[in-house]
């Protein structure tokens, strides 16, 4: 089954690629329709961010693998939606 949505919890530098640049870089990956980037905390070297991708078809090895070229690093996958219809969980 195609994986449909990554929350993703990543460790990006603050000098290199802004989030508005990562995102782009994100959003034209093969299968990622939308990117949602937030700040969840920052400072003096690194800012943490959680990554929200949705689309048809992601694949993580590549979005991995653009995260990992821009300097980041993923803490933890909080989420993973996987089949033919989004299922959302409890909040």
């Amino acid at each position: 089954m195609a994986i449909r949505r990554l929350v993703l919890d990543v460790l990006k530098p603050i000098r290199g690629t802004s989030i508005v640049d990562l995102a782009e870089k994100i959003s034209v990956l093969k299968g990622v329709d939308g990117v949602n980037i937030s700040v969840t905390d920052m400072d003096v070297e690194t800012m943490g961010l959680m990554i929200v991708i949705e689309g048809s078809d992601l694949n993580f090895e590549e979005i991995k693998k653009t995260l990992e070229e821009e300097g980041c690093a993923i803490h933890s996958i909080d989420e993973v939606v996987s089949g033919s219809k989004i299922v959302e969980g409890k909040k």
